[in-house]
């Protein structure tokens, strides 16, 4: 299951779990689109994948299945 992290691993904004801003790599790095189509260029620069836009898990398996906390940032 996706881990749905908090924000962006580069320029650290909020991405919430109802956000179509998130943009993630097959290992789930987290990437807002601003950066993934400026300076990251579509490429994920932890692994070198490319990225698509993170599924939205629906409000109502939010409870159950609660979006991850722990922020990842990686400064470059």
């Amino acid at each position: 299951m996706l881990a749905l992290r908090p924000n962006c691993e580069n320029c650290d904004c909020d991405l919430p779990p109802e956000s179509a801003d998130a943009r993630i790599c097959t290992f789930e790095c987290t990437f807002c689109a601003s950066c993934v189509e400026g300076e990251l260029k579509g490429q994920c620069p932890n692994c070198g994948g490319n990225f698509e836009r993170r599924p939205i898990r629906p409000a109502e398996k939010l409870g159950k299945y609660p979006a991850s906390t722990e922020r990842v940032l990686k400064k470059r």
